[in-house]
């Protein structure tokens, strides 16, 4: 296998967890966004960057705009981790919302993470109870899956994490 980095933005703990284990499985270098240096980065054939998703943002993204010149004829890719099940209409439109210009043909892949309201940043708890309350104004039987997905994690603490959502990442990169 190629020399390979993961660059990650993990905030609530489940996007580091998928770098845990994308390390397990290629023993690639990893390091955190804001400790990324695009000298250190450059040696490396295949980046991938890990982000969580929130509010239709990739965090960690930036990284990957900002150096995107020196990094474009390497094997760039895209790991995003969201609490939401999986449903391509609302991962295209994450992509279409992140990936503008150069970023546009990055290969990007999906993880499902993990919901803690009592483990969130005060705003963060303040957003997910506007959205929860705006929602709960809908007929359930209108919901889209993120929907359903938002309500019926209201008060629990849910882990979605799973290797499994590595797998096509991993065959990518081999």
């Amino acid at each position: 296998m190629e020399k390979g980095i993961v660059i990650y933005q993990s905030k609530y703990g489940a996007t580091k967890k998928y770098v845990n284990w994308l390390i397990e499985e290629t023993n690639f270098d990893y390091i955190e966004t804001s400790n990324a240096k695009i000298k250190d980065i450059e040696k490396y054939n295949i980046i991938i960057l890990c982000g969580g998703i929130y509010a239709s943002s990739i965090v960690g993204l930036s990284f990957l705009r900002k150096n995107y010149n020196v990094l474009k004829h390497k094997k760039l890719v895209i790991f995003c981790v969201g609490a939401s099940p999986f449903e391509e209409k609302a991962f295209n439109e994450i992509k279409l919302h992140n990936l503008k210009k150069d970023l546009i043909n990055i290969p990007t892949f999906y993880g499902r993470g993990a919901w803690d309201e009592k483990n969130m940043t005060f705003k963060d708890r303040i957003l997910c109870k506007i959205l929860e309350k705006v929602i709960s104004k809908k007929d359930p039987n209108t919901y889209e899956p993120w929907m359903k997905a938002l309500m019926s994690a209201v008060g629990e603490k849910c882990d979605w994490t799973d290797r499994k959502y590595l797998k096509p990442l991993l065959e990518y990169i081999n």
